[in-house]
């Protein structure tokens, strides 16, 4: 492989520094960050015992301070967050009982408070959502009888309406999505404990859904990221065949976005549009593209133009502080300085050019909440 990506200028890994924040007041993991005109939200949450809350917090840098919101009328864990304007909506999760939730709920940053909107179609946890020009797509989940859903739901803030749009061709939730220019790009997920491979793509001019080539290599607990130029698939714990267990990877694989712009074609009958291997495809890959250290479960970003991985699980017996930063102009992977706190299923997000690593678990939940910026922000 040659360049898979732009070769700009980019910080060096020297520049990057770890600032410990504010801790949260109660240690946990599964809330859900989210940013809302100019000020970062976390909302909900699993504690110690495993039990969800529906505590809410705004973080303000300037202060470094946490401060306490009126907490969400349903308690709940794993919601999907979506930033409108100065209101949040807050949708599915995981209730009291430890199942899927189908209610949704909005907080208005100004005002304060919080009220309830129409439910969702069905109960759902793991939902992915996507907001573009105001209206919020609702991807996937797991229902109650815990199966993969396959639905897309968009979502009418004035109407208060969610409306059912074209299944997507594989069910799953807990999927990767990103939103670049008019498309949904839908990443991976799980079907019950199996990972899944799908990629598919949902066109939200022409509301119809297309068929990429699947991810190469079947893991669960990898990460996605995207770039300018490209979608990256992380690491991850890859299915063994056979008896053998699941293997830590570091594994990177490489889909450029230009080649899959290209036309597929339609599924005759469907909305579907297939897109063959040679109309767009996972770029091969060389192992120096891989990452150092073997790793799944782990905070993935894309920042000031390097993509960063740290924390996680991997061979080792304990949980990972270690931190890495990809090279675009080498192709290669550099050490950053270690997270400060080890720990795994982090909550991220990137904030004002920081990206902030919150909660997760290390010993037990975490409170923990750590920014990587660079030395001259």
């Amino acid at each position: 492989m040659d360049n898979c990506f732009n070769a700009m200028s980019v910080p060096s890994t020297r520049s990057f520094h770890w600032q410990s924040l504010a801790p949260l007041a109660v240690g946990r993991v599964y809330c859900s960050p989210v940013e809302s005109g100019g000020q970062l939200y976390l909302i909900g949450g699993c504690d110690e015992s495993g039990s969800p809350m529906n505590i809410c917090e705004v973080y303000s840098p300037e202060a470094d301070q946490w401060t306490t919101l009126p907490p969400m009328p349903t308690v709940r864990a794993g919601v999907a967050v979506a930033p409108l304007g100065k209101r949040i909506l807050v949708i599915g999760g995981m209730g009291v009982q430890r199942s899927p939730l189908s209610t949704v709920e909005m907080y208005n940053v100004e005002e304060g408070k919080w009220e309830k909107r129409n439910s969702l179609c069905e109960a759902a946890m793991g939902v992915s959502v996507i907001v573009k020009d105001g209206q919020v797509y609702a991807v996937g989940g797991m229902g109650s009888d815990t199966h993969p859903q396959a639905r897309l739901q968009q979502y009418d803030i004035a109407s208060d309406i969610w409306h059912t749009l074209p299944p997507m061709p594989t069910p799953r939730y807990a999927a990767s999505t990103f939103l670049q220019g008019g498309k949904i790009y839908v990443f991976g997920g799980r079907q019950a404990k199996n990972p899944v491979t799908a990629f598919e793509v949902f066109d939200t001019e022409a509301r119809s859904w297309a068929k990429f080539p699947s991810i190469p290599c079947r893991r669960s607990f990898s990460s996605y990221v995207m770039t300018e130029e490209s979608f990256l698939a992380l690491g991850g714990l890859q299915q063994a065949r056979g008896y053998r267990k699941p293997k830590f990877v570091r594994t990177v694989e490489v889909f450029d976005i230009e080649q899959g712009t290209k036309l597929g074609y339609h599924n005759p009958g469907t909305s579907t549009a297939i897109f063959p291997t040679e109309k767009g495809s996972w770029i091969k890959t060389t192992r120096r593209l891989n990452m150092k250290t073997k790793r799944a479960d782990f905070v993935a970003a894309y920042l000031q133009g390097r993509v960063i991985v740290a924390g996680g699980l991997g061979d080792q017996p304990a949980v990972l502080s270690s931190a890495e930063a990809l090279n675009p102009v080498k192709n290669r992977w550099e050490k950053l300085p270690p997270l400060p706190t080890a720990r795994c299923t982090c909550s991220s997000i990137v904030f004002k050019n920081h990206l902030f690593v919150i909660g997760g678990v290390s010993q037990g939940p975490s409170s923990a909440v750590e920014a990587l910026s660079l030395t001259d922000s």
